[in-house]
């Protein structure tokens, strides 16, 4: 007969205390060969165990090296961040400085560029006056009035002293203002120097008195009248002096 038979046989033959008392054996022999397995050094682990469940104490000292090397750290990042910000303020303030150089120069430059205008633009204006005043000639009427008043403009501005009254008088008295009237009859003529023009002035005192600018002819009104004038000046003081010939 085989024998698992065999064992379900006998199983079914054990009562119900029978089979408690069968497991209580299988379990007190599994835990006999739980405690044949344990290490002999059980002991040790225990004790480590034990160890590493004990209270870890903690020291409250501090450890100055490690701090000292931090605050040196700092210090040096502060030093650092100081330097950056002084550099950067001075780089500033140097831009700040050329900036405002080159504006005083640039602001310089336009003045100078600007008095250099205004000078150029007087000396064009200075310039465009003197060729308006020399553009612009006095002109006189072709009589005995227009005569008078070119010879006291040209008079004054030799020095030479006279009135309009004093030339006109004397004109009248001597040639009764023919520029072309010559004395034929005097003294002068019977010497052969005839007095000749508006003052009937002879040839020679004619050239010795003549004024620069005027007509070397000795018929021409304004010649005339000049050259008299500044004889009469020489030997009377002035052409309203002579009230008769001279």
């Amino acid at each position: 007969m085989p024998k698992k038979f065999e064992i379900r046989r006998l199983s079914r033959s054990l009562n119900r205390h029978q089979r408690i008392a069968v497991a209580g054996v299988a379990t007190l022999g599994a835990a006999a060969l739980a405690f044949s397995a344990v290490p002999s050094n059980a002991d040790t682990t225990t004790q480590d165990t034990a160890a590493s469940t004990a209270k870890v104490e903690y020291s409250t000292k501090p450890i100055k090296d490690v701090k000292a090397d931090v605050t040196d750290q700092l210090a040096g990042a502060d030093l650092k961040a100081q330097a950056a910000k002084k550099a950067a303020a001075e780089k500033a303030a140097a831009k700040k400085a050329a900036a405002q150089k080159k504006a005083a120069a640039a602001a310089a430059a336009k003045k100078k560029a600007e008095a250099a205008r205004k000078a150029k633009e007087a000396a064009s204006r200075s310039a465009k006056r003197a060729t308006v005043k020399k553009a612009v000639t006095k002109t006189y009427a072709n009589n005995l009035d227009g005569w008078i008043k070119q010879s006291l403009d040209i008079m004054k501005s030799k020095g030479i002293p006279g009135s309009y009254n004093g030339l006109y008088r004397n004109i009248m008295r001597e040639s009764s203002g023919n520029p072309n009237a010559i004395n034929g009859w005097d003294i002068n003529a019977i010497n052969g120097i005839p007095s000749k023009g508006l003052l009937q002035v002879i040839p020679p005192t004619f050239s010795a008195y003549h004024v620069a600018g005027t007509s070397w002819n000795i018929y021409n009104p304004v010649a005339n009248i000049t050259a008299a004038a500044n004889y009469a000046a020489d030997k009377y003081g002035s052409i309203d002096n002579v009230n008769s010939a001279y």
